[in-house]
């Protein structure tokens, strides 16, 4: 009987013993965090700051690995850009935690001639790029990229194996219609990129429509109430790029969004790019379809029905969740 009973124990242990193993190998996997790099243009106009401090704020779930910067038409050059995002870095307290890198200045066909020597121009983003991807050869690294794409071309120009390991998900275009800044910035690079078996997710911006970003707005007066006291305090204060002392995001969006136009009615101002980051959290905040690839001509998109290759279009956003969202993420992370 004895021998029974401390058999019947010694199983009922192990039983109990794989149980919380279990557990809690199911709640690492639950609470993996997705790996990211934010390639942005973010001195372009106020969007691209508001999608970085969405992003650094829910680190619950972003494993950002660094961000890198592009030039657009707006915003001036590399440097500019690269400020503005360092300022928004420090504003967010990972300017220390998270790396910042220049990538290009100048566009994909100016560039991809140059690409076999070490310093090219965009180097130190497209080389992080490619070494970044290759340690994701279990799970994609998430490139979240919300200006031109020349710095995932020049990664794919340079090595093209690495299009296995990344998700790009792309803040551009106006599909199936033509037109759009990201993309008018350089043409080439997403073409290039298309013709690649790359994961390529675009979300779609369309202007003055309701089914893309565009729709993704907030009034002047909701941004001034819902920015205020927003972020963490920093001790030391970044100077804005309009002039000026700030001590948290909230008080230098307050201040990004006092210098822009707006528009529509009511006027309102879309925070394009911060949607990109909010549909890689939850999916279900867009609808989404899968299409073959297209190709842009003349600039113009072009269908090809018959292309193996697929990519998946985003539209329809949510806003009223989305916007909820990025609010209750400002305010959640005052530590």
């Amino acid at each position: 009987m004895k021998r029974t009973f401390a058999l019947f124990f010694t199983w009922f242990v192990i039983l109990i013993t794989l149980g919380i193993q279990s557990s809690a190998q199911k709640s690492q996997k639950e609470t993996k965090r997705l790996s990211v790099i934010f390639d942005t243009d973010t001195n372009n106009e106020l969007d691209d700051q508001h999608a970085m401090a969405y992003l650094f704020f829910n680190s619950q779930l972003f494993d950002t690995k660094a961000v890198t910067v592009n030039a657009t038409n707006n915003g001036s050059n590399i440097e500019a850009q690269y400020a503005e995002a360092e300022r928004i870095m420090k504003l967010c307290k990972v300017a220390d935690k998270i790396p910042l890198l220049k990538g290009a200045n100048g566009s994909f066909t100016d560039i991809e001639k140059d690409i076999s020597n070490p310093q090219f121009d965009g180097f130190k983003a497209v080389d992080f790029i490619i070494q970044e991807s290759k340690k994701h050869k279990k799970d994609k690294l998430v490139v979240i990229a919300v200006g031109k794409l020349t710095n995932i071309a020049l990664a794919l120009k340079k090595d093209p194996s690495i299009a296995k390991y990344i998700r790009l998900v792309w803040l551009g275009g106006n599909y199936p219609d033509p037109g759009e800044y990201n993309l008018e910035n350089d043409i080439p690079s997403m073409n290039f990129i298309l013709q690649s078996n790359i994961d390529f997710e675009m979300v779609t911006v369309r202007y003055g429509k309701k089914t893309g970003t565009d729709a993704v707005s907030v009034t002047k007066a909701e941004a001034l109430k819902n920015m205020q006291g927003a972020g963490p305090k920093i001790t030391t204060p970044i100077i804005g790029r309009h002039g000026g002392e700030f001590y948290s995001f909230g008080e230098y969006s307050i201040n990004l969004f006092e210098h822009v136009d707006f528009y529509g009615n009511p006027p309102s101002r879309a925070l394009f790019d911060m949607a990109a980051v909010a549909i890689v959290k939850n999916g279900s905040w867009a609808k989404s379809s899968v299409i073959p690839c297209p190709t842009m001509v003349d600039k113009k998109w072009v269908d090809q029905p018959n292309n193996p290759h697929k990519i998946k279009v985003w539209e329809n956003f949510d806003r009223e969740k989305i916007i909820k969202d990025f609010y209750q993420s400002m305010h959640q992370s005052l530590n």
